[in-house]
Parts: structure tokens; C-alpha cells; sequence
């Protein structure tokens, strides 16, 4: 039986969270959630594997989304690291570049081409 892929959202918008997890746990992945930055870098930093993150850009501060961002791209394995914004500037835009975040996904998020980026992005890993 194949492993099930393992997704961690972050976003302190509680019902984001809620439901990009319902909709990635019915594409069957097993999905952990946090609402800050503080506890997705304790789920990180306490030895969960992911095969991808999905991160919010703002949350309690401005850009901290990097902060979890640098965090996942620091892991062995690496996880695919996937960038929500709703306020993408030149400024954060780059930084996620310059750092090699995988995806940059501009809100409101099309969920289809979420899905379909998560999946590739993880193949890629593969």
C-alpha cells in the first residue's frame, strides 16, 4: 500500500485552514494544520516529516510566512514549500524567490491549480 502524502497549511485565518485541509484529506493526503508561525516552526522543528507546506505570507506579522517558509526548506528531506499571498509585493515576492520557495499562489487560491501544483511539485521530489 502506497504512503499517504503529508501536507501541513498554515494560515491564522482558521477557516482557510479548515478548508484547504478538507479538500487536500479527500485528494487523500494526511493533513496537519497550524495557525501561526510559532506552531507550524514547533511542528517542523519537532521532527515531522512533510512532503509539502503550504504557508500563509501574513499572518501575525507581516511576511512571517517566510520565517516557516526558510524553516521547511532547511529539512531533510525537503518538503515542497508553496507561498499564499494576498499581497504579493517586489519586495516578498523576491525574497520567496531568492530562498527558492517552489510556488508563489496569489488569494483568492484557484484550488484546482493548488492541487495540481502541490502534485506536481511532489512528483518532482520524488
Amino acid at each position: 500500500m502506497a504512503r499517504q502524502p503529508s501536507l501541513l497549511i498554515v494560515d491564522d485565518e482558521t477557516n482557510v485552514a479548515l478548508t484547504l485541509q478538507m479538500v487536500f484529506e479527500r485528494d487523500g493526503y494526511a493533513v496537519r494544520t497550524a495557525n501561526s508561525c510559532a506552531s507550524a516552526l514547533k511542528l517542523l522543528q519537532n521532527g515531522h516529516q512533510f512532503d509539502a507546506v503550504i504557508t500563509d505570507l501574513n499572518m501575525e506579522k507581516e511576511n512571517i510566512g517566510l520565517e516557516v517558509a526558510r524553516a521547511a526548506l532547511q529539512l531533510h528531506p525537503k518538503p515542497a514549500v508553496v507561498l499564499c499571498t494576498g499581497y504579493a509585493s517586489v519586495d516578498n515576492s523576491a525574497a520567496a524567490l531568492q530562498m527558492k520557495v517552489d510556488y508563489l499562489a496569489t488569494k483568492p487560491v484557484d484550488l484546482d491549480e493548488l492541487k495540481r501544483a502541490v502534485r506536481r511539485l511532489m512528483a518532482f521530489r520524488e
